[in-house]
């Protein structure tokens, strides 16, 4: 066989490897089927990309394309939060998988907001959780929330108050009253982000955290918790005995 034949028939396997590998996988490690019968939780990060990624390049099934994207990034988190321009650079991602990506991330948003607008979604430590880290995990500088509650700890409203830099937010105990009072709020949750990634409440955190409890006090409203967001994970001083 000559060299330009060899070659081809290189390509060639590549190329079936590529499209027909992951098919030929038992149906049990399939990412779809994997998904359907043992739930969504049970993937990986690279087994979720690859269901939306749904195909692979050429030489390439879309787990191992997944998996290589993610190398790439460093993270889920970063791939989620890429610049259209340096999305698109990348081997199999282009504008129409930016514009996909962005409105799955947005549904996210909006459902997790919806949740927490149902009522009893905060009797659920996981939701609120799970709202702040969607609204706050790719935030570059500090930034002060609350969610105001009634008396049910039904949702009000969630409103970010106080917006800092890379590593500190200013919080004025009075603003918080004065708008809890506007919102006729019973209850409160607080929260902020770390944008250092470090899911620790420091010295300072501590001390906000009690003068706000003592100045909300004063008016008759609970402080619930304060939740700090460091990428995907969330510390909540209630937890850790703080309040």
């Amino acid at each position: 066989m000559n060299t330009a034949a060899m070659l081809n028939s290189i390509v060639y396997t590549q190329t079936l490897q590529g499209l027909f590998m992951l098919k030929d996988w038992p149906s049990q490690e399939r990412p779809r089927e994997k998904l359907m019968r043992f739930g969504a939780q049970s993937l990986s990060d690279a087994e979720l990309l690859a269901i939306f990624l749904r195909t692979g390049v050429q030489g390439c099934n879309v787990v191992d394309l997944s998996r290589q994207l993610l190398s790439n990034f460093g993270s889920l988190a970063a791939l989620f939060s890429a610049e259209h321009d340096d999305f698109c650079q990348h081997r199999g991602l282009g504008s129409a998988k930016f514009v996909q990506l962005k409105a799955c991330l947005e549904m996210s948003k909006r459902y997790l907001t919806e949740q927490l607008q149902q009522g009893d979604a905060l009797l659920s430590s996981e939701h609120t959780k799970a709202f702040l880290i969607s609204e706050l995990r790719h935030e570059t500088r500090e930034i002060f929330c609350v969610l105001w509650l009634n008396n049910q700890h039904q949702v009000i409203n969630f409103e970010r108050l106080f917006y800092g830099t890379i590593d500190a937010a200013t919080v004025h105990p009075r603003i918080v009253v004065e708008q809890a009072l506007t919102h006729h709020a019973a209850a409160v949750i607080i929260a902020h982000n770390h944008p250092s990634g470090v899911a620790e409440a420091s010295i300072a955190d501590q001390q906000i955290t009690q003068r706000l409890k003592q100045a909300l006090q004063l008016v008759d409203i609970r402080l619930l918790d304060h939740l700090i967001v460091a990428g995907h994970q969330c510390y909540s001083l209630a937890e850790h005995g703080v309040l």
